[in-house]
């Protein structure tokens, strides 16, 4: 987040031009449209001649917080204001009463798998946000009751994982051609006198080894078996998926080809796994929610949108993904906010 020296431009603005900057502001966050004097004088109330804010309006601009689009009177804030104004002037409101209810109705397992629960509650806050809903999904890193292999035809397998909280999940591998099924009662039976009460993570180093050492009597094909369980279902944040959601909030405003271009770009870097490596890295930079801003935002290098994102943890307090929302530059900060931070939480809940 930025630090100290970045918000110094906003304390140094006295309380009549911060007035007359939270109000450009909060018109741009409403409807996206340029301000001019005549506006804000009737808005403050306090007798302020047009002529006087305007010349407020050319000292803002001459410190890089406003900027005039085209040949408009009206200004709009630019990305550095913006950003400096959500660290230093944005008062933070409360999550009203029904959203904080829709949040907590999908951030329940209710028997579904984790996933599942995770896309829900990105859905939810996509809608409620009219933004892009963005999770980062956790591989599983919980102690397992049970694991079985069960046969989808040649050369497919379906791992099935249920942990010790009864969350359930499958996944398909790829495994040897013409694998009796003995194999995937064996390589089922083997991992469950390993793995029960344990995660995968704590117990993949001594099942390789010993695999390797050939301390135990597996055949071949099911050595196989259980090392391709094992690598699919273990490996840190390598094991997480990216879930994007409400991809079409963001074309609603859209008026422009380059807008479009920008959206297009965008949409295809959140297809990649880099993307999702780095939004993960980005949650992981401070406390709480983090709030990326424009072309300031080296996560995309695309300008013209927002992300506000949140870890959420584990049982043992490790950060283990992050949701938030992605939308234009103008969304409304102090509404999204703690709808983002009340969503990560609860779904920290859901985990622990």
């Amino acid at each position: 987040m930025p630090g100290p020296l970045v918000l110094s431009p906003i304390n140094e603005l006295n309380e009549r031009s911060r007035e007359i900057f939270r109000l450009i502001v909060d018109g741009y966050v409403a409807t996206g449209e340029p301000i001019g004097s005549r506006t804000l004088s009737r808005r403050l109330g306090q007798n302020l001649s047009p002529a006087t804010i305007r010349n407020v309006m050319a000292d803002l601009e001459e410190a890089g917080l406003l900027y005039a689009p085209h040949t408009s009177a009206g200004r709009l804030p630019t990305e550095l204001g913006l950003r400096l104004f959500v660290h230093g002037l944005l008062e933070i409101g409360g999550l009203a009463e029904d959203e904080r209810r829709s949040i907590e109705s999908l951030c329940v397992a209710r028997g579904k798998s984790l996933p599942q629960a995770l896309e829900e509650a990105t859905s939810a806050l996509s809608g409620l946000s009219h933004c892009a809903g963005i999770v980062v999904v956790p591989n599983q890193d919980r102690p397992l009751k049970h694991i079985e292999f069960v046969n989808l035809g040649p050369g497919r397998a379906l791992v099935v994982l249920v942990t010790e909280d009864g969350l359930v999940e499958n996944r398909v591998i790829e495994v040897p051609p013409g694998l009796p099924p003995a194999a995937l009662i064996s390589a089922g039976n083997y991992l469950n006198a390993r793995l029960i009460g344990r995660t995968i993570e704590e117990a993949r180093s001594e099942i390789e080894q010993e695999i390797a050492s050939n301390k135990v009597q597996l055949d071949e094909l099911t050595s196989k078996l259980v090392a391709a369980g094992l690598a699919n279902w273990a490996g840190g944040d390598e094991g997480s998926a990216l879930i994007v959601r409400g991809q079409a909030n963001l074309l609603e405003d859209v008026t422009a080809l380059a807008d479009l271009e920008r959206l297009r770009t965008l949409f295809e870097m959140l297809e990649t796994r880099e993307t999702m490596l780095r939004l993960l890295d980005a949650s992981k930079q401070g406390e709480g929610v983090q709030i990326f801003i424009g072309a300031e935002n080296r996560l995309f290098g695309v300008a013209g949108c927002s992300m506000v994102i949140a870890p959420y943890q584990n049982s043992r307090e490790q950060i283990v993904g992050a949701i938030g929302v992605i939308g234009p530059t103008r969304i409304n900060y102090a509404r999204i906010i703690p709808m983002v931070d009340y969503t990560a939480k609860m779904i920290g809940r859901l985990i622990g």
